[in-house]
């Protein structure tokens, strides 16, 4: 899916990724990521956000909830991160990183309310009124006054399977009484998952009926007397999205894959996000006429289809790339032809390393053709060098 836009927009990470394997300084079963281009596509949307005054949190689950990532973006002016769940949120408080919005796609858990509103949460997203409750009462205890949003739902959205929740657009306006005289909560707006996404139909990304959800939620709001400050509309949050956020409805987007230019309008269209990640693996030995190399990054939605393989840049070969079933460990990824053990293979599919057993690497230096490894993280945000 991404491979081909790899080879067009970053042939030098690649060329890196391989120098720095073979020379016994990356590990297979990396996600490898050129800062300095995660960085320059970070300020891309921020600066389309401030053009369009719209409000950015950022999504890292996806890339292992990284923290020097995490950091980057508040030093270009990010807000905080949208955690998309209690443990994320975790991570970003151990390392002092800003929370944006929490609860979204994962509630916190009571025993964390208070810790997370004492540290400073910027709004916690509920999507029932016993949460709420719980938020309002743990708020008053630390003598505080939580801003929340309020998940909706309207059944016709789309919603992903074990994602499903929200308050029902019929039920709105007595939830919203019910929260309203709630003394340690205070309705700051509304948000829904996704709201835009990359349509292959129309061939660019397009709102889902989510946002007609969120558009009507914000006015059930007003005629309650409760201005919805935070029209919250994310999923493929990148400067294109933008550009129809601002036009079709939304104040506050979630730049995620965005911000390594791999959405999936990423793979069809020419943006301003250029791809800046990929995945290193080694061949393991050979069996059956195929080779085999080191699996722990698969992601069941990945659409892993090739990778380059070989032990110098100049000859790296494209090899088809089976991965192992959905019912199996992946262990390794079967290659179509063998290969010589220890070489290096390269691949670029949609990702989600924060369920991977994976190592995070990132490098600085890339473009410049003297890349040098920044640091290693695990797939769940702790450094190991």
């Amino acid at each position: 899916m991404f491979l081909e836009k790899l080879c067009r927009e970053s042939p030098q990470l690649i060329d890196a990724i391989c120098r720095l394997h073979q020379a016994g300084r990356i590990l297979p079963d990396s996600y490898v990521i050129d800062l300095d281009q995660f960085r320059r596509n970070a300020a891309a949307i921020k600066a389309k956000a401030d053009e369009n005054q719209i409000r950015l949190w950022f999504m890292l689950k996806q890339l292992g909830r990284n923290p020097r990532l995490a950091q980057e973006l508040v030093e270009l002016g990010y807000p905080g991160a949208v955690v998309v769940d209690f443990k994320e949120a975790q991570v970003m408080m151990n390392n002092h990183i800003p929370l944006g919005n929490v609860g979204h796609l994962v509630q916190p858990p009571q025993a964390m309310l208070r810790q997370i509103i004492d540290y400073g949460a910027q709004v916690i997203t509920v999507y029932s009124l016993e949460k709420a409750r719980a938020i309002s009462d743990a708020a008053l205890s630390l003598g505080k006054k939580q801003s929340i949003l309020i998940r909706v739902f309207d059944s016709r959205d789309h919603i992903y399977s074990g994602q499903t929740a929200g308050v029902d657009l019929s039920r709105l306006p007595d939830f919203l009484r019910e929260v309203s005289a709630l003394p340690g909560v205070e309705v700051h707006g509304v948000t829904s998952f996704p709201c835009y996404l990359y349509q292959e139909e129309v061939g660019d990304i397009a709102p889902t009926p989510n946002l007609e959800t969120v558009t009507q939620a914000a006015r059930i709001l007003r005629e309650q007397g409760v201005e919805p400050r935070i029209l919250n509309t994310p999923s493929a949050t990148s400067c294109r999205t933008l550009e129809l956020m601002s036009k079709l409805g939304g104040n506050c987007g979630e730049p995620g894959h965005g911000l390594t230019g791999t959405t999936p309008a990423h793979a069809e269209m020419e943006l301003p996000e250029k791809q800046c990640i990929a995945y290193l693996s080694e061949v393991s030995h050979n069996f059956a006429g195929k080779a085999y190399c080191y699996g722990g990054g698969f992601y069941r939605r990945g659409h892993m289809a090739h990778a380059l393989v070989g032990s110098q840049p100049e000859q790296l070969r494209p090899i088809e790339v089976t991965p192992p079933s959905l019912e199996s460990i992946d262990y390794h990824f079967e290659l179509a032809e063998t290969a010589q053990v220890g070489e290096s293979v390269v691949m670029a599919f949609r990702y989600q390393i924060f369920v991977t057993r994976s190592d995070v690497v990132l490098l600085s230096g890339v473009a410049q053709g003297d890349p040098q490894v920044v640091g290693v993280w695990d797939s769940l945000g702790n450094q190991k060098a």
